[in-house]
């Protein structure tokens, strides 16, 4: 018995809903009905000076008006969680991700980087006189953890960066439209997983959340 489809539209309560992520909404919907799956609606909502309530409770009207119904996510009039793997709101969730960012952290395959704007666009400028592409080269990369934390304790700012692996390789994955994708490992820097006031990027939430609620498709 194969895996059951299970995808998700997370949107950022920003504002109102726009025509591409009504579309991107639709597109979910489908293709979780035409598989007999689940369509999941998650509130990615960690950016916390833009998001509002009055924003979301618009975006799930708009969703409403279009017909589309999720099986999991907010409740549509109380805003409570419907579902096995909630919280569904990523402001909800913080506790979770700094956990899997800790983890990483004790594993070795993140770390403190206490590199500063000034010395980030200075890298930026060097990798754009030599025409090739920036990638973050930080002399903290292998600092063990705890000499990094006696700095952190200190109150110098730092951010958490993923290790991404420097042997040269291609990093591929089947892409239902595209077919095969190659991105090559050069092409990838040592990523923020944490910013320098604790907050997690998007992108380390998506995978965290995506992985716990089993999403097949994205």
């Amino acid at each position: 018995m194969g895996t059951s489809v299970r995808v998700r539209f997370a949107p950022s309560p920003t504002g109102y809903l726009h025509v591409g992520g009504a579309r991107t909404a639709l597109y979910c919907y489908l293709h979780a009905k035409k598989n007999n799956g689940q369509f999941i609606l998650r509130i990615e909502d960690t950016d916390t000076e833009r998001s509002t309530e009055e924003s979301l409770k618009m975006q799930i009207q708009d969703l409403l008006w279009l017909g589309l119904r999720w099986d999991e996510g907010p409740d549509p009039k109380t805003l409570e969680d419907q579902g096995s793997y909630g919280p569904y709101r990523q402001s909800q969730r913080l506790d979770i991700y700094k956990k899997y960012a800790q983890k990483l952290l004790e594993e070795g395959k993140a770390y403190y980087c206490f590199l500063t704007d000034e010395e980030l666009e200075e890298q930026r400028a060097a990798a754009k006189a030599a025409n090739r592409p920036f990638r973050v080269e930080s002399p903290f990369r292998d600092w063990p953890l705890e000499k990094a934390l006696k700095e952190v304790e200190s109150g110098r700012a730092a951010v958490v960066r993923f290790k991404v692996p420097l042997q040269n390789k291609d990093y591929v994955f089947q892409d239902i439209v595209r077919g095969e994708v190659r991105l090559p490992s050069h092409m990838i820097g040592d990523f923020v997983l944490l910013r320098s006031n604790g907050m997690p990027v998007y992108n380390f939430c998506c995978a965290i959340d995506d992985a716990l609620m089993k999403i097949t498709h994205v």
